[in-house]
């Protein structure tokens, strides 16, 4: 299909039969004078009045228990950039989509205009009692941080900002499982991280959850790597500097941070890293290079100098694609069955633990046949499930339900339904 072929197709998938990609479908009887009276006036004044005597008899007579809003700005849209409220429509639309066809969850894509982050805050928090949690999604970072952190503060359901988290998450399980295939721990090894936006913050923080070692990474920004001697030190975000290392000097460029190093991690543009620069790396280096639709290095370049490497990017084209829909509507899944305060720290390594695991075990015919392959088994280029296998929700879901009981987030017990 040519690119005049494909626009097309896009275009025509998204206005026809009728435009857009969601609907709202109506749950209960509503045919007869009875129903209409228990629907509406005047029988909709009981749960009203129950909710106003306990606001938690809001998730037993409305669809909040089950409800996701799915809330961006526009400020940073896949790879296009600050395309404004209403062009990052469509995506969360295929957002809402992805949540409903793979955990059952349903959403209201809602698009903010408003950069300034106080306003988004406000805004999001004034209609929060509709939901019963919150996804954050294409909002630029530094913004993206102080936003989810107040809205964490403020609200009383998850929040979950996916270009961070979902992004970690997905590319953390494959990093577990790519270091036990080359026999190395990840509280030795030495990992470079050329982006230090969104996700490239909240996979390094996943990874130090993990068990990785602050003084083992290095976090890479358009400057160069982040040291206590730069000359912007003072300027930079709180995020950035996290992770702000004391770098000799040989080793404050990208290829001096790549000398050496066990894992490197791209969350940032199109063809940055040098396929000469992989020579400097460790042994059996793992390459995530997840920068799309182009990756900081095509698999082609990478394997004409270095038949040692595992290598992951976020495309479906090649082997080990890290994409976020392994992780978030399971979730949100888990986090909602459990009525959960907050997706915290261990419900995130649950999510992670449970994908890793997950590629491990033998792979459905459906899912060979989906992807036209005749096996597929644990192994350099299988260290991640494949983003259809359907089942993703019935283990990663109950991981991160039993993490929130757990850990005192969740305000309903493990559910009955679950496995033991």
């Amino acid at each position: 299909m040519t690119n005049e072929e494909l626009k097309k197709a896009a275009l025509d998938y998204h206005e026809f039969p009728r435009p857009g990609k969601l609907g709202i479908e109506i749950t209960k009887g509503f045919s007869t004078p009875e129903e209409l009276s228990l629907a509406y006036t005047p029988g909709v004044a009981e749960p009203v009045l129950a909710i106003q005597a306990n606001p938690e008899d809001a998730y037993r007579y409305t669809a909040k228990g089950n409800l996701v809003a799915v809330i961006s700005n526009g400020t940073a849209v896949l790879g296009l950039g600050d395309c404004g409220a209403l062009a990052g429509k469509p995506v969360m639309e295929g957002k809402a989509v992805l949540f409903k066809k793979f955990a059952d969850i349903d959403v209201f894509d809602i698009e903010v205009d408003a950069k300034e982050p106080k306003d988004f805050i406000d805004t999001v928090a004034r209609i929060a009692p509709t939901f019963g949690g919150i996804n954050l999604e294409d909002i630029a970072a530094p913004s993206c941080f102080e936003i989810e952190d107040a809205l964490i503060e403020r609200l009383d359901i998850p929040v979950f900002h996916d270009d961070q988290h979902g992004t970690a998450i997905v590319l953390c399980a494959g990093l577990i499982n790519a270091l036990e295939l080359v026999g190395k721990k990840i509280e030795d090894v030495r990992i470079v991280c050329l982006g230090a936006g969104a996700a490239g913050i909240a996979s390094m923080r996943l990874a130090v959850d993990l068990g990785a070692r602050r003084e083992n990474m290095l976090l890479v920004d358009r400057k160069g790597v982040i040291h206590r001697d730069r000359d912007d030190f003072s300027k930079l975000n709180k995020e950035k500097l996290e992770f702000a290392s004391a770098a000799s000097a040989e080793r404050r460029s990208l290829a001096g941070a790549l000398a050496g190093a066990d894992v490197f991690i791209g969350v940032s543009g199109p063809g940055l890293m040098k396929p000469e620069w992989l020579m400097l790396m460790a042994e059996n280096p793992l390459i995530f290079a997840l920068s799309n639709p182009v990756p900081e290095i095509l698999p082609e370049a990478a394997w004409s100098v270095r038949k040692d490497l595992i290598m992951a990017t976020g495309r479906s084209d090649y082997p080990n694609q890290v994409n976020n829909v392994l992780c978030f509507p399971f979730i949100f899944r888990g986090a909602l069955d459990v009525r959960a305060r907050t997706i915290n720290s261990a419900m995130k390594v649950a999510a992670v633990k449970a994908i890793a695991e997950l590629a491990k075990q033998p792979v459905p015919q459906e899912v060979l046949a989906a992807y036209r392959k005749n096996s597929l088994s644990f192994g350099p280029d299988y260290i991640i499930p494949k983003p259809i296998d359907p089942r993703l929700r019935d283990i990663v879901a109950p991981a991160v339900a039993r993490a929130a009981v757990d850990s005192g987030a969740a305000r309903l017990p493990y559910p009955a339904h679950y496995p033991v």
